[in-house]
């Protein structure tokens, strides 16, 4: 049976699971965290031999660092469950119950959104994150991981489903898709899938958008950006910038362009340059960075456009907040910026008129996450404006649906005026 057929069969059996209660859920949700510990040497092993396939092959480092799955990713997969199964169910929540009439009364509900696709790259800590989010709110996950993670992601998915299927979830309502092959069926399969997650470069989510006539939700890169306010603290700032370079330099939310007004660069650029030395980052910066500092090589003119997702980060000074604010709506990804400043004012106008899903003050863009926002996991990032935006977790995989109870109501009593519409919210 090809994908595409399989695609149909879930299709069929997603009202089952839409339909499955919030405990039946939840018991599926500890039975992976427990397979999850229980089975860790077997993911460990073949997590090692995707980790020594990736030396030989040569892969880049950012990708290995987000391929390594033990005891810390491990961890990390079982908190974000925990966090998942106290959250309130996110089905059946009545968002509006109107009386349109006497005994006619319209509910709008939360549903699942019905069979989701995700395609991810390198992170095998992906794989637990999606299918979670999906089981909590009763969507059917086609899960398509990177094939650098092949070992990894076969050994997960089969603790996952298998924990799962044991617990109540009906059969057949997660799948695995493993060659590349099967990423074209995907992309054709629009009457079974609702929607596509692409987690991953900005050329391969461009290529999921432009092949396929499912609806996509995601970003294609993270050029986030921090804005130091001529008002700052700047041992705060300091503090920030490297936090946000640093921390997980390989994440999409790590700080790429860093903007300071030219009245405090004086004073802010050797100590931010200096820490960053320290913490083995490379400083790239124009002319005037480089003028105030030696632990700093020159930018190059596409610096501020490139996402480095690596200890190296792009400085430049701004002669005030609407250029930087400027140039991070013109060419930012709509990610995550921040501003650092003590000025009340400065600070709202900054978040009021950067266009982005996530905009900070005074904190590092690092916390854009779903586990950090306690959503308890996320199933990626969307700079989108439609349906979901920034960190999509439980409240971003659910739709509603219109549910009208009547007696005997008919449309013709209001087209001919025999009967009124009252609308009252109840």
């Amino acid at each position: 049976m090809t994908l595409g057929q399989k695609a149909v069969e879930m299709k069929a059996l997603s009202p089952m699971l839409a339909a499955t209660s919030v405990e039946t859920r939840n018991a599926a949700l500890r039975a992976i965290a427990d397979a999850l510990q229980a089975n860790k040497q077997v993911i460990f092993e073949a997590n090692e031999k995707d980790l020594n396939l990736a030396d030989i092959k040569g892969v880049a480092d950012q990708i290995v660092k987000r391929l390594k799955f033990g005891e810390e990713k491990l961890a990390d997969v079982i908190s974000g469950i925990e966090s998942l199964i106290e959250l309130p169910d996110p089905l059946n929540r009545t968002l509006i119950r109107r009386e349109l009439d006497e005994g006619l009364v319209l509910n709008q509900v939360t549903c699942p959104i019905g069979v989701i696709g995700v395609i991810f790259e390198s992170r095998p800590d992906a794989m637990v994150q999606v299918s979670t989010l999906c089981i909590k709110s009763g969507n059917c996950a086609i899960l398509k991981g990177g094939s650098e993670a092949e070992f990894t992601n076969a050994a997960l998915f089969k603790v996952i489903s298998e924990a799962a299927y044991s617990a109540g979830i009906p059969e057949g309502t997660l799948l695995q898709a493993v060659t590349h092959a099967d990423i074209e069926e995907l992309l054709w399969a629009d009457q079974s899938i609702d929607l596509l997650i692409p987690r991953g470069s900005n050329t391969f989510v461009k290529y999921i958008m432009d092949n396929t006539n499912i609806p996509v939700m995601g970003h294609a890169d993270g050029k986030c950006s921090t804005y130091v306010d001529k008002d700052a603290d700047l041992e705060k700032a300091v503090r920030i910038l490297v936090d946000a370079k640093v921390q997980y330099p390989a994440a999409c939310n790590a700080t790429e362009n860093i903007f300071i007004h030219s009245d405090i660069a004086g004073k802010l650029v050797p100590e931010m340059a200096r820490a960053m030395k320290e913490n083995g980052v490379q400083l790239r910066g124009t002319p005037e960075i480089m003028a105030l500092t030696e632990d700093c090589v020159e930018a190059e003119e596409e610096a501020f456009d490139t996402e480095y997702l690596d200890l190296i980060v792009s400085a430049t000074t701004v002669e005030n907040m609407d250029e930087a604010i400027d140039f991070i709506n013109r060419h930012g990804s709509h990610h995550t910026d921040a501003i650092i400043t003590e000025n009340d004012q400065a600070a709202e106008k900054f978040m009021q008129l950067v266009d982005s899903a996530g905009v900070y003050r005074n904190c590092s863009t690092r916390f854009a996450d779903g586990y950090r926002y306690g959503f308890g996991a996320e199933v990626g990032i969307s700079t989108g404006k439609l349906h979901a935006r920034g960190p999509v977790g439980l409240d971003g995989l659910v739709t509603y649906k219109y549910k009208l109870y009547g007696d005997g109501h008919i449309v013709g009593d209001y087209a001919a005026g025999r009967r009124q519409f009252h609308f009252k919210d109840l």
